[in-house]
């Protein structure tokens, strides 16, 4: 194999890994890494070493699903608090920025009572110093804006942090990944490389380009010779026509994940991919993408919408990334921009609500974007309304609708639409799920059980579809496909919230006499 041109196999996974936890937009970000590691990483492991039973009791239990429950039996508890040694010794000063954070909360919560700041930056913890503005706004709240750019150019932005973990995979079901970490497997072959290595590119070109085993398995600097050739294949992959038809056609690839298409132009909406391997469930997988894809839009940088396992390995067949704006400096919401710039992606266009991109066959528009994100001051979200060939699609992924006056503001702007995408997750966590490792004040628990990460319920997403007239709803971003559950907990059955609310919504569509459906899996419209 040496010296002949091969494939990299399509069941080859990729998980990207951040002090060997699975990355995401929060762990490459500097200060939202520091307080996941100091806040719930050590002391999830520190948890584990300390009780085992209780974790693997925990995963058990269906209700405690996506819990912050290590999910290793007690043979790997030695490997855990190794794990946990190593983290606190080279992290250590990632622990102490998420403390000098905490402490400039507390400072600006005592002193900061509407008079001039100035004094206070005398009194900045070192390890935020030159790196923080503070201010007030308009009604002399003091808040503390993270000067980003800065921050990825410290110490702070560690990029032997980074490393990937690739393997074959044979079924769908992957355990669920952000409370516990990757431990080394017989089967999984990890590399220490960052996740910007441009060879990363070579790498999955070869699944569908024939490249060199002597050279990539150089430029990954591979070790183990023998594992990395079970990756690849000497068979050449099917050929994939590309699409030349002046219709636009839309492929549901699973969640919230549409391939849009038409005569000269690509656009994939929030890729999650899956793998190609026989399991009974059609699907599309990398195989059905195209060579390029002219723009990736990305809604929000949740962890299931903002993929980087699945980024990364797209990496070299994007043209352009959008992005919404984010916040500027705000703990709760990171730039995706630099997190995307900081691993390797370098076309990368932002935009706000309601500005758009133009190209030759239409519009892409960003939109607002209201609910998942449990009343936080976030930025980074939108919805999007897509206009090829006169033919209009309205993605809406997680979005709610608690605030109808904007869409009849919305539709003012952009008219009826032909097809509305929109997820029902009306069912879902606090926001002490994802946000709490980055709560600097303790939160009671009614008040973090009345704001939660959900999307929109059966009549909210009913006052979409009445504002908007469309000839085709589709609900999706549901999370139900049997290769997600490495990402998402949540286990449906007929009695379950989105699914009752979901029915609803296609018999009200129906009785309008509008196409409606709920996707899974794989899917293919065309907008004739």
């Amino acid at each position: 194999m040496h010296n002949q041109s091969v494939y990299l196999k399509p069941n080859v996974i990729l998980e990207p890994l951040v002090n060997q936890w699975y990355a995401w937009t929060y762990l490459i970000a500097p200060t939202t890494a520091a307080m996941y590691i100091a806040n719930s990483h050590l002391k999830i492991m520190q948890s584990f070493i300390s009780a085992p039973k209780v974790h693997i009791a925990a995963h058990k239990n269906p209700k405690l699903l996506g819990g912050p429950f290590i999910n290793y039996d007690e043979s790997r508890v030695n490997e855990i608090e190794t794990l946990l040694q190593e983290t606190a010794q080279r992290q250590a000063h990632m622990v102490q920025l998420a403390e000098a954070i905490k402490a400039l909360d507390d400072l600006l919560k005592n002193e900061a009572d509407g008079h001039s700041l100035k004094e206070l930056y005398q009194k900045i913890p070192e390890a935020l110093q030159g790196y923080v503005e503070l201010t007030y706004d308009l009604k002399n709240q003091p808040s503390v804006r993270f000067i980003e750019g800065l921050l990825y150019q410290s110490d702070y932005y560690d990029l032997t942090a980074q490393s990937i973990s690739l393997s074959l995979i044979h079924h769908d079901e992957r355990p669920f990944i952000f409370s516990t970490p990757k431990l080394e497997e017989q089967q999984s072959l990890n590399l220490p490389i960052p996740f910007n290595y441009l060879a990363l590119d070579q790498l999955f070109k070869m699944r569908s380009e024939p490249g060199s085993f002597e050279f990539i398995h150089a430029a990954l600097n591979v070790k183990d010779t023998e594992r990395f050739k079970s990756f690849f294949t000497e068979n050449e992959p099917p050929k994939r026509l590309d699409y030349e038809e002046e219709s636009v056609r839309i492929r549901y690839f699973g969640h919230a994940c549409l391939l849009i298409e038409t005569k000269g132009i690509s656009i994939l909406c929030d890729p999650l991919i899956s793998y190609r391997h026989e399991s009974g469930i059609p699907r599309y997988s990398y195989a059905d993408l195209p060579d390029s894809i002219d723009y990736a839009l990305i809604t929000h940088q949740h962890h299931d919408h903002c993929v980087f396992e699945t980024l990364l390995q797209l990496r070299h067949k994007i043209k352009t990334i959008v992005l919404p704006k984010s916040s500027n400096g705000v703990l709760s919401d990171p730039s995706i921009k630099l997190a995307l710039k900081n691993t390797g992606f370098n076309q990368i266009v932002e935009i706000d609500e309601m500005e758009a991109i133009w190209t030759e066959a239409g519009t892409i528009t960003g939109l607002p974007f209201f609910g998942e994100h449990a009343d936080l001051n976030i930025h980074s979200k939108l919805t999007y309304a897509i206009s090829l060939k006169s033919k209009t699609i309205l993605v809406m992924a997680d979005a709610n609708n608690f605030e109808t006056k904007t869409y009849e503001h919305i539709h003012r702007s952009i008219g009826n639409v032909d097809v509305v995408f929109i997820g029902l997750q009306c069912a879902e966590a606090p926001l002490t799920w994802a946000y709490g490792p980055l709560l600097t004040q303790p939160l009671s628990r009614s008040i973090d059980r009345s704001r939660h990460l959900n999307g929109a319920n059966y009549q909210q997403a009913l006052d979409v579809v009445n504002q908007f007239n469309p000839k085709l709803v589709y609900v999706y971003a549901l999370g139900y496909e049997p290769w997600l559950s490495y990402m998402q907990p949540s286990q449906y059955n007929e009695e379950a919230l989105p699914i009752v609310e979901s029915k609803r919504l296609i018999e009200a569509c129906r009785r309008r006499e509008i196409l409606a459906e709920r996707l899974f899996a794989q899917k293919e419209i065309v907008l004739e």
